[in-house]
């Protein structure tokens, strides 16, 4: 039984060790772990190399950034929109107050026109409002060999017509605007008073600046940025030419000083700017009464019937009295003179005075406003 039981041990194991696992045996592959571990410990765990990035090299060094006031690209963008608007309010109000000017008395007409040879009364029509480049020879107003030859359109004929009325019109808002300033540096002030404004470009605009140079008074030009050539007439005081991005900016500084209002034959823009006055003051918006003189009768009621509106009850018959028709630079210089007179000099007379003698002056001799207000700058309010 003994030599059977060992047969079949050896015939089992085919009389060889039995097969070690692939790799090696059990206790060499131990062994072998133990070797590793052993490494490990000494060396730091194995880990795969990182791949190597291509160099680089060191930045260059960097330039400062602009400030943000100093970024054009910003302050061009929309985002910064907010800022140029503040802008064109914080830049102008700086200069006034520099300037010292109190309040002004603004001259809107026609840009379409300039002085050619103003000894003929030969006038230039302009291509666009304020444009430089003139408009093309077929809409000129024809000349006396134009006529005299049968050569002209019936618009150039119409224009001709026309143009006499236009140069009449440059020389009369010339006068006026000497009369004005004329009489307003005679009044005792620490500031200039009623200082004559335009929209700074041709036509009654360069007029009216024009006259208040004549007589060596500051005169202010408030233009605008168009889209196409333009500038600046040349007799606006050079600290007080002012340009716009905005429309609506230019028209807050247009009403914002203003005591009165002159309205010269004109437009779109010349409209424009007379009914934005007549409804503040109708609507009762201004805290202070602007006297507005319409110039030129007989042209305005061509343009528009007023009285139609208060026949169909559009409006009340006393927003016709929020108006005075001139047409002569006599006429309407009084007109300005006694409503600037009666609403702003003897209201700021009895103020003064009542502040001398340290009682509060009447409430209806302020006209609304404080003693701060007739000390100080003239900043126009709005009612609440």
């Amino acid at each position: 039984m003994k030599e059977q039981e060992t047969g079949n041990r050896e015939q089992g194991t085919g009389n060889s060790r039995p097969s070690e696992p692939p790799g090696g045996s059990p206790k060499l592959a131990v062994a072998r772990e133990e070797d590793q571990g052993v490494e490990s410990r000494d060396t730091g765990p194995l880990m795969p190399e990182e791949p190597k990035l291509p160099g680089r090299g060191a930045p260059a060094p960097l330039e400062s950034a602009p400030l943000a006031y100093e970024n054009p690209t910003f302050l061009n963008s929309a985002d910064g929109r907010l800022i140029r608007i503040l802008a064109e309010y914080c830049e102008p109000l700086a200069r006034f107050r520099k300037e010292q000017i109190q309040d002004t008395v603004v001259f809107f007409g026609s840009a379409r026109f300039r002085g050619r040879e103003e000894a003929a009364h030969e006038l230039e029509l302009l291509d666009n409002t304020g444009a430089t480049r003139p408009a093309p020879s077929e809409e000129q107003p024809a000349s006396i060999p134009q006529i005299v030859e049968g050569t002209a359109t019936d618009l150039q004929r119409k224009r001709a017509v026309a143009a006499v009325e236009m140069a009449r019109y440059y020389e009369d808002a010339r006068r006026l605007a000497q009369m004005l300033t004329t009489w307003a540096r005679t009044i005792p002030s620490r500031r200039h008073r009623f200082v004559v404004t335009s929209g700074g470009g041709p036509g009654i605009m360069e007029a009216a600046n024009r006259g208040a140079y004549e007589v060596g008074g500051k005169t202010i030009g408030l233009n605008i940025k168009l889209p196409f050539e333009q500038s600046p007439n040349p007799y606006i005081t050079p600290s007080l030419n002012f340009e716009f991005h905005y429309f609506f900016m230019r028209k807050l500084w247009f009403a914002y000083l203003s005591k009165a209002l002159v309205v010269f034959p004109g437009g779109f823009g010349t409209l424009d700017e007379m009914f934005e006055i007549l409804t503040l003051a109708q609507t009762q918006k201004l805290a202070k009464k602007i006297t507005v003189v319409i110039y030129g009768s007989d042209y305005w009621k061509k343009v528009f019937n007023l009285q139609a509106l208060v026949d169909t009850g559009a409006i009340s018959p006393k927003d016709i009295e929020l108006f005075n028709y001139a047409d002569t630079p006599e006429q309407a210089f009084e007109m300005l003179k006694q409503g600037l007179t009666e609403n702003h000099l003897m209201p700021e007379a009895a103020a003064g005075k009542a502040h001398e003698h340290g009682t509060q002056p009447e409430p209806e001799a302020m006209s609304g406003m404080n003693l701060e207000d007739f000390l100080g700058p003239e900043m126009a309010k709005t009612r609440k």
